[in-house]
């Protein structure tokens, strides 16, 4: 009777086996964000293929004081595409084909994993699909990367409802707890992550009342957050505050955040009378239902160094931005 009852028990177990969806067992990407791997022979590399490929990759971030790259790329030929480098999160398979064609796979040997593939039947073929998809080849694997970072530093955050502005307000982000609190008034939220020494990355959130077509139009954005900064983010002298950099005027983008019209703004802070500047990052919804603007915005203080990585993460931050 027990030989029985254990000899069922197999038979279930292979027919369950048998009969439900093969989950397929991935093992974890490798790779830092806005890192990219590309697969294409040497030759196709070093010719036109490649000059058009580094100059869509090779493009400078908006809004830095430095240039830097959109992605730092490393590059192998098809036949050295083996187990060792399939794991990469970030994959760029580019050569001749049967067809001219741009396809994004998901997860194909790891995850999380963005494999985007062109072909085309000649080199002017496959440096055409690459223009024409320019666009869509870069935001695939800044999203994807985007997620990456918020899957990352959003293990634990603090709890919006926690947070008096947000609960007075009726929005609220997801602030690390790595970040520490300066300011959580009613009116502002000020968050600052310590880097080395005294340099920093902060996050601000407010709102302004919408008071003419300027303000729905994002004309007024360069003078509402000098206004803010004059306000609330004084310098180390008296009188001193912090402005947006007078020498350049900023990178003002009309988007679509979360089906509500907004500006993103990508440009370069300082402090008025000292020598402290950086980057900065700004989304400016419009909510016309509550008849304001919402502004969510971060910058980083680290002279000397790169700071892409440090404003992709601020991105990662702000884009949690929720409105009620």
């Amino acid at each position: 009777m027990k030989k029985l009852g254990i000899l069922l028990v197999v038979i279930a177990t292979l027919f369950s086996c048998e009969s439900g969806p093969q989950k397929k067992i991935l093992k974890s990407a490798n790779g830092r964000v806005n890192s990219l791997l590309v697969v294409i022979k040497n030759s196709e590399w070093q010719g036109e293929i490649g000059d058009e490929l580094r100059k869509i990759l090779g493009e400078p971030v908006v809004g830095l004081p430095q240039p830097e790259a959109q992605f730092v790329v490393s590059q192998i030929p098809p036949e050295n595409f083996g187990s060792m480098f399939r794991g990469s999160r970030s994959v760029l398979q580019v050569g001749i084909g049967d067809e001219n064609a741009f396809n994004t796979n998901t997860d194909v040997y790891a995850a999380p994993q963005k494999i985007i593939t062109i072909t085309g039947t000649s080199n002017e073929e496959i440096i055409a699909q690459i223009k024409e998809n320019s666009s869509e080849l870069v935001s695939v694997f800044k999203n994807a990367d985007l997620v990456a970072v918020q899957r990352r530093i959003l293990k634990k955050f603090w709890n919006p409802t926690k947070i008096k502005t947000f609960e007075k307000q009726g929005y609220s982000i997801k602030i690390p707890q790595s970040y520490t609190k300066v300011e959580d008034d009613g009116d502002i939220v000020w968050y600052r992550y310590h880097l080395n020494g005294g340099e920093s990355m902060e996050i601000f959130t407010y709102t302004v009342p919408i008071t003419s077509e300027d303000d729905l139009n994002g004309n007024n954005i360069v003078t509402i957050r000098n206004e803010f900064g004059k306000k609330y983010v004084p310098g180390q002298i008296e009188g001193s505050h912090m402005i947006t950099e007078e020498a350049y005027t900023p990178h003002i983008f009309e988007i679509n955040f979360k089906e509500k019209k907004a500006f993103e703004t990508r440009g370069k802070w300082e402090v008025k009378g000292v020598f402290m500047a950086g980057p900065f990052l700004s989304y400016t919804v419009v909510d016309k239902p509550n008849n304001r603007l919402v502004i969510a915005e971060g910058l980083t203080y680290a002279p000397g160094v790169n700071k892409r990585d440090y404003m992709f993460e601020i991105e990662a931050i702000l884009k949690t931005l929720v409105i009620d």
